[in-house]
């Protein structure tokens, strides 16, 4: 489909801050978003999982490069360098596919400027549209330097705009 005939919903978004009871007292923050996509949930997951197409059209991220896989040759360990808060970071990511085959989740191995950047994509299929999807996106973010909270949340809305209207984008563009 062009991007044109593409079929949208209204974006909702709730962020939140949560204390982290794996780090102690540390106030992660968090965001989830929902969006309609003009492609199969099968479609959806493959460019999710295209790691290395990534600086293609995620607008911040310069590199990806997969360190590791699994048996069935999926990534495991990706390494990725983004721009940042006005200067280039490097952080490793580890996906983890489970038994859902709609869903890649992810936790920080390492990072520069990050203690946290987990997440997940899930993509279900739209009951009156077999060719949309429904794509929900949680991430959860803790930044390891002092940072004004202007400055975070903009960081953070960069991160959820490409992580759902560049990926929108792309995986329209594709079909």
């Amino acid at each position: 489909m062009t991007p044109s005939t593409k079929v949208t919903a209204p974006t909702r978004r709730s962020c939140y801050r949560s204390g982290n009871p794996i780090e102690g007292t540390d106030m992660v923050d968090q965001t989830t978003e929902r969006t309609i996509i003009a492609a199969t949930p099968d479609a959806c997951y493959a460019a999710a999982i295209d790691f290395e197409r990534y600086p293609e059209w995620a607008s911040d991220v310069k590199m990806a490069r997969i360190l590791s896989r699994d048996d069935d040759g999926r990534a495991v360990d990706v390494e990725f360098r983004a721009a940042a808060m006005g200067r280039s970071t490097t952080y490793t990511l580890r996906y983890f596919y489970g038994a859902n085959p709609r869903r890649l989740a992810w936790r920080l191995q390492k990072g520069d400027i990050t203690r946290r950047l987990d997440g997940e994509y899930e993509f279900l299929p739209v009951a009156s549209d077999p060719s949309s999807c429904e794509v929900v996106y949680h991430l959860a973010v803790d930044l390891s330097v002092p940072v004004p909270g202007f400055v975070k949340r903009r960081a953070e809305a960069r991160i959820v705009r490409t992580a759902v209207s560049d990926f929108t984008r792309h995986v329209e563009s594709m079909g």
